[in-house]
């Protein structure tokens, strides 16, 4: 449709709707309209096209939690996530119901109700910023509840297993791999970003920038201090990154590099449970309290907004279970 035909169908429109609400000359207005019309270049979106004004509000959104500081990470995720429902639902922004999204959720039946529930908790996100700024009058998401999703304590290894990996690792790397990921708790994305000027191996410790842009500081062992300057004085090239690449022109260790590598290990153990860098930051936070530090410690380790979430990793093992029976029952 061009450019002309576009804008006489919206002068009818509005001259249609104007003439319902009071008494007018239909052909005095639609002359009138038309000399402000040819002003503007009025486009009417085909049917099988993302509308226009949907596309914008993306990337207003978009912009607004790029200046709050989220991760460029985030921002990918929320940009793939929202260009995805786009394309599904070629609505203005104003018209999309909460049955749009429930169809547009429904096609993803075939998905983990956990990844079903990030899908709407980024339109959440969306919707919920595009009414607080007054952009649309009312959130289609607001009486959405997320899918339910069966509560899974995380499978920690045992004290035991954590010993069958240290055993397992064959270079000096990996054996600085599994004492600094269990040592510290960090995420997979934390230790990927870390360099060898982040370290400070007096205080043993460093900081992470972790989700939200939060800096903490963490804390290295003695056992992951030591395997760590081990690995440290093998290396003999110029990159600044803690972990690189064993192969020449050494480079930074990406995620998927360090993932690969921990999975090497686990396949070199007798661990039969599946041990991954997500595994190591379970195993950290619930061999910690289980062995009775303070929950609020472990929160701040961990870098978790809210103690709930550190509540997750609270999994106390049978023998602790039986020696805290024995230790707090009134007799």
């Amino acid at each position: 449709m061009n450019n002309k035909t576009a804008g006489e169908l919206l002068i009818s429109e509005i001259t249609g709707y104007i003439s319902e609400l009071v008494p007018i000359y239909v052909d005095e207005v639609k002359s009138n309209l038309s000399k402000i019309i040819t002003k503007y270049h009025v486009l009417l979106p085909e049917t099988d096209e993302i509308h226009p004004d949907l596309t914008d509000n993306i990337k207003l959104f978009l912009a607004s939690k790029k200046l709050e500081g989220h991760s460029p990470r985030t921002l990918e995720g929320y940009q793939m996530e929202l260009k995805k429902f786009a394309e599904c639902v070629k609505k203005r922004t104003s018209e999309i119901s909460a049955a749009d999204i429930r169809v547009f959720l429904s096609q993803f039946e075939h998905l983990k109700m956990s990844t079903v529930g990030k899908k709407l908790s980024v339109l959440k996100s969306f919707f919920s910023w595009l009414a607080g700024e007054e952009i649309i009058q009312r959130d289609p998401t607001a009486k959405l509840k997320p899918p339910k999703t069966p509560k899974r304590a995380p499978k920690a290894l045992s004290v035991e297993e954590l010993e069958m990996l240290r055993e397992a690792c064959k270079t000096l790397r990996q054996r600085a791999f599994i004492e600094v990921m269990y040592a510290t708790g960090c995420r997979l994305s934390e230790v990927s970003a870390l360099n060898i000027s982040d370290v400070n191996f007096q205080s043993m410790s460093f900081k992470v920038v972790g989700k939200g842009n939060k800096e903490r500081e963490v804390f290295l062992s003695f056992k992951a201090k030591h395997h760590l300057e081990k690995y440290l004085k093998l290396r003999n090239d110029e990159d600044p990154a803690l972990f690189v690449t064993e192969r020449k022109p050494h480079r930074r260790l990406s995620n998927r590099g360090i993932q690969r590598e921990i999975r090497v290990i686990a396949d070199q153990s007798d661990v039969k449970k599946r041990v991954s860098p997500h595994v190591m930051r379970h195993t950290f936070a619930t061999l910690t309290l289980n062995n009775g530090a303070d929950i609020v410690a472990v929160q701040h380790l961990l870098g978790h907004t809210s103690p709930e979430t550190t509540m997750t990793y609270a999994v106390l093992s049978e023998e602790k279970k039986r020696e805290q029976h024995k230790k707090y029952l009134v007799m």
